[in-house]
């Protein structure tokens, strides 16, 4: 199968997938009690006029097919609705707080990755007591969920030191990066210990093979070995895992956005779910499934290219 071929099929999947999701983003939140007319009201009285006013303003007698479709239409065209909550257009509130939530999730991308990958070369290489020691803090840090993570951090290096601030986003490029420094890490330590783990097993993995054995027979010297023959090949199973901590650093975000008080999507999230915010919960739980299998997608194109031995549309290395 061409390239060009599998990317458009993949496209045609994803925007299947997507349709399918943006059902079932829609459709939940009216499973759940209560509705936006009663949030609006905050349990007071209202006339019976009044309380039509609403439902018309919302669209919330039409029927359901109806209302999807509307908002489908909408969602098409950049237009997100009105939140509830905030009375604004729910595009000024995303425009506002997703590249905030993008930087974190960035920043605590790169600490993954640069820590994450060191720590598990450093245990296939060295072996012994620098593996075990390896083990043994991966270990904590899968152990230590993101929100508990958070209020550790927060406690010594903000409130004890001082060296960082507690809470906030910060103003300015520079500004946000010292006020997401603590919610970088803190949403990245769990994973830290999951990519070390990973890029450790398939280093001995490929350290086993024949191919390392014949490098090793011809005299190469063992950092070009471990460079060109160990590490590269890893790199297939190391990137499929990177599919999965992208995914989760997404989903984490709210806990940790809350714990810090950031003001990104997921704080937002968070904050519309406890108020019945209808348009913007929507909005804001499509986006987050549309950059989960955008990112799903970058993998399955990317695998190829990284790693020769697999085809197109299949993650798994050839025999």
């Amino acid at each position: 199968m061409s390239f060009t071929r599998f990317a458009l099929r993949r496209l045609a999947e994803m925007t299947a997938t997507l349709l399918c999701a943006s059902f079932v983003v829609f459709g939940a939140m009216y499973l759940a009690p209560g509705s936006p007319a009663s949030f609006l009201l905050s349990g007071r009285s209202a006339s019976p006029e009044a309380l039509a006013a609403i439902n018309a303003q919302y669209h919330l007698n039409d029927p359901f097919l109806v209302r999807y479709l509307r908002w489908l239409g909408g969602m098409a065209h950049g237009d997100f609705g009105r939140s509830i909550t905030y009375r604004t257009d729910v595009s000024r509130l995303l425009a506002d707080r997703l590249p905030t939530t993008l930087l974190l999730v960035a920043m605590a991308l790169v600490v993954v990755a640069v820590v994450g990958l060191a720590l598990g070369r450093l245990a296939a290489v060295r072996g012994g007591a620098t593996d075990s020691a390896v083990l043994v803090t991966t270990t904590f840090a899968v152990g230590t969920p993101s929100f508990v993570a958070a209020v550790l951090l927060q406690g010594l290096f903000a409130v004890k030191l001082g060296w960082f601030p507690s809470g906030g986003a910060g103003d300015g490029f520079l500004d946000k990066l010292r006020h997401l420094t603590l919610p970088a890490i803190a949403l990245a330590l769990y994973l830290i210990g999951l990519l070390a783990r990973v890029t450790r097993s398939a280093m001995l993995e490929a350290l086993d093979g024949e191919h390392v054995t014949v490098a090793r027979s011809r005299g190469v010297p063992e950092r070009q070995v471990i460079r060109r023959h160990v590490f590269r090949n890893s790199l297939g199973t190391v990137l499929t895992t990177g599919g999965l901590i992208v995914s989760t650093l997404l989903v984490c975000t709210v806990l940790v956005e809350s714990a810090f008080s950031i003001g990104g999507i997921g704080q937002l999230l968070e904050l519309s779910t406890t108020t019945k915010d209808f348009p913007t919960v929507q909005a804001v739980a499509l986006i987050i499934v549309a950059l989960f299998m955008i990112v799903n997608l970058a993998v399955d194109l990317l695998m190829p290219l990284v790693d020769p031995r697999i085809t197109l549309g299949s993650r798994r290395s050839a025999a």
